[in-house]
């Protein structure tokens, strides 16, 4: 595996995005599933849709496909085509095929990399290289921005001067989450026109076009039934792992040197899909992402910050099936923002939303993005809640959160220290008041503040509202109920900023009495969460079993905050417990290994990795509020503070290359698991790989 290495682009934006990760395999030793298929690619298209799959076109995981749509409410995202089968005919009648192929009703999983050289990613696109029967070809993929629409193209680059290509579409039309069995084998509608075909399963559902792009080829009907494909990941995670896939027939077009030949997948309409031919798409999705490599910060726009730039774009989405969101916003002058939280399975959430905004947004140069952003959130703002998180295909969210709205202060305040955006704040600060009311007078969840001592308290039966939030057949597994430390680090922040805003808007009589409230949640917080036999701050107090002692990353916000509530005289010792305690390479973990609850490995079905999930997994955006709270503590030592940054970067050639995934085990090797990309674990290396540079 190689670290990132600058080479040219080959076009006139090469000087801005010169970014180029490369995978290479031995040809004598050609990559397996068993070893490589934990290695997986992504590409967005800016509205929650992807194209994803491993790097040796292994499909593991039901999310795997080259064009999952993003529709309107009530469809969500939708996998349409799962698979391109690419069989290659030689001029001396030699046959054979580049990757995945079907065979006896089923797909050739195990040998699908055998004749992949490499795969890299030019400035975060996927381009893998193949040699077979002398033939060197290379296949690389995009999707335009704002378009569930997906390009792949072959090019012939050595060997022979033509090569027959046949390229058979696998569909499985499927809520993308929905299991594998759920995509039919009949009821489909096709028809064609020339190089165009197109498919239909349902009414509702908008048809799948396809479209060849090359200078001969046509289409050939010779549908198919594969009706056994066995997807390993999803059987290790007990699942529902076999399922059928269906084509329609196959192109058929020439390879020749010197010119490209590409398909085209689309849920757009074909005046879409005419607007712009592939070189230009091409040229335009480069030239994109060498504006935002412009316009982020100076410290992130070359080496492992501008990848991780790019990286982050991924999970900035206007939300298309949110037609209500779109309407508003634009009535308002801006556009409908949000955060994908992770992929493949999560939407947007509130929380995930507010912690990655600073480093999605604010590092990368994306200000009007960052401002629409919350603006959307704030108007979905009930009973002084903003939501946890939004369904897949739903117009309204659900509040089963603590800390989501908390996190909403405090990213405005990164907003706001970016921009000096002082009509924004105006705009917000009505719905803050009725926030802070809310919380004081108390609200849904049990969310509401201890008059006793100030101390904001959570809790109802069956509802996990931290940001440890694993429940599964009714088991909570960290319940948390009571007062939980990081949710009143985040209070008093909360009340802190509400208070110096409502002062610099000339309403000194309620700063005052924010700052007073403030003041009594600091002398309760250190009187009652220090724990002085431990020597850290305890997680829970007032909890269902009394105070709860483990050793947590969530002490460090307690410090790591813009108005820490925490007395400096514990910071050393808060940073010494975490760091001897829960400090990995690739971030922390969420359990002391001395706990007896403590496990080592994130891995089986459902019920065993949601009892991991907290319980000393490792989480990577973690390390973000670690390097924080170091700063704190020693705000002249960027040098010392990069240092427990660096070794996380070697993440980025496994898992999901170039990116970075949600969690890890709690031991080495620290596999890394969970979603293969998460918004806060790149919003967060990338903040703070910005914060420590030179």
């Amino acid at each position: 595996m190689s670290r990132p290495s600058v080479s040219p682009l080959h076009d006139p934006l090469a000087e801005l995005a010169p970014l180029v990760r490369r995978t290479r395999f031995a040809a004598a030793e050609p990559p397996t599933l068993e070893e490589h298929g934990s290695r997986e690619w992504l590409v967005t298209n800016g509205l929650g849709g992807y194209a994803s799959g491993t790097v040796i076109g292994a499909l593991t995981r039901r999310f795997h496909g080259l064009l999952v749509a993003a529709l309107p409410s009530p469809l969500g995202r939708m996998m349409l085509l799962t698979h391109l089968e690419e069989r290659l005919t030689f001029r001396d009648g030699a046959r054979d095929w580049l990757g995945l192929h079907g065979t006896t009703g089923q797909l050739a999983q195990a040998d699908a990399g055998r004749h992949l050289e490499e795969f890299r990613l030019e400035a975060g696109l996927p381009v893998w290289r193949y040699v077979v029967n002398g033939a060197v070809i290379e296949k690389t993929l995009l999707m335009p921005h704002g378009q569930n629409t997906v390009h792949v193209t072959y090019r012939l680059l050595a060997g022979p001067r033509r090569v027959r290509l046949s390229l058979r579409p696998m569909v499985g039309f499927r809520p993308h989450e929905a299991p594998v069995d759920r995509s039919p084998v009949d009821g489909y509608t096709v028809s064609a026109r020339g190089q165009r075909i197109e498919v239909t399963a349902e009414e509702q559902q908008p048809p799948l076009r396809l479209v060849l792009h090359a200078a001969s080829g046509g289409f050939v009907f010779d549908d198919q039934a594969i009706r056994d494909v066995r997807y390993l990941v999803e059987e290790r995670r007990g699942y529902d792992y076999a399922g059928p896939l269906w084509s329609p027939g196959r192109f058929r077009t020439d390879l020749t040197r010197g010119a490209a030949v590409t398909v085209m997948a689309s849920a757009e309409p074909w005046d879409i899909l005419a607007a712009v031919n592939p070189d230009e798409a091409r040229t335009m999705e480069r030239a994109r992402r060498a504006r935002l490599l412009g316009l982020a910060d100076p410290a992130v726009r070359t080496g492992v910050g501008a990848e991780l730039v790019l990286a982050a774009d991924q999970f900035l989405m206007t939300p298309i099936s949110r037609t209500h969101d779109q309407v508003r916003a634009e009535a308002g002058g801006g556009r409908a923002r949000s955060v994908v939280a992770g992929y493949h399975w999560f939407t947007d959430w509130g929380r995930d939303t507010m912690i990655s905004l600073e480093g999605l947004t604010l590092c990368t140069g994306r200000v009007t993005e960052a401002r629409d952003i919350l603006r959307t959130f704030a108007y979905h703002v009930r009973d002084g809640l903003i939501p946890n998180m939004f369904p897949e295909g739903g117009q309204e969210g659900l509040y089963h959160t603590a800390d989501a709205t908390l996190w909403f202060f405090h990213a405005i305040d990164r907003y706001l220290r970016r921009t000096n955006d002082d009509l924004l704040l105006r705009e917000l600060l009505p719905t803050l008041r009725r926030i802070v009311a809310a919380h004081r007078e108390g609200t849904r969840f049990g969310i509401g503040v201890d008059p006793a001592d100030g101390l904001l308290r959570q809790g109802a039966d069956g509802y996990q509202l931290t940001w440890m939030d694993a429940k599964v057949d009714g088991w909570v597994v960290t319940p948390r109920r009571g007062k939980a430390v990081e949710i009143n680090a985040l209070w008093y922040n909360a009340v802190r900023l509400l208070a110096s805003w409502l002062r610099s808007s000339g309403d000194e009589a309620e700063a005052n009495t924010l700052e007073a409230h403030a003041a009594h949640v600091r002398a309760s917080f250190n009187a009652r969460f220090w724990n002085p036999e431990a020597g850290h701050l305890f997680d829970v107090i007032d909890g269902e079993a009394g105070a709860d002692a483990a050793c947590r990353p969530n002490q460090l916000f307690a410090m790591s905050l813009r108005h820490p509530v925490l007395d400096s005289q514990h910071w050393d010792d808060v940073l010494e417990a975490v760091r001897r305690d829960l400090l990995t390479p690739v971030g922390l973990r969420s359990l002391s290994p001395a706990h007896p609850d403590y496990k080592r490995q994130y891995f089986g079905d459902l019920r065993t990795r949601d009892a991991a999930y907290h319980q000393g997994t490792v989480w990577s955006w973690l390390i973000g509020p670690f390097v924080d709270a170091w700063l704190a503590r020693h705000p002249d030592d960027r040098a010392g503070a990069r240092r427990f940054i660096e070794p996380c970067l070697a993440h980025l050639d496994e898992g999901c290359i170039g990116s970075v995934s949600e969690i890890f085990d709690a031991e080495p090797p620290y596999a890394p698991r969970g979603c293969i990309a998460q918004a806060w674990g790149v919003a967060e290396w990338l903040r703070v790989w910005a914060r420590t540079a030179d």
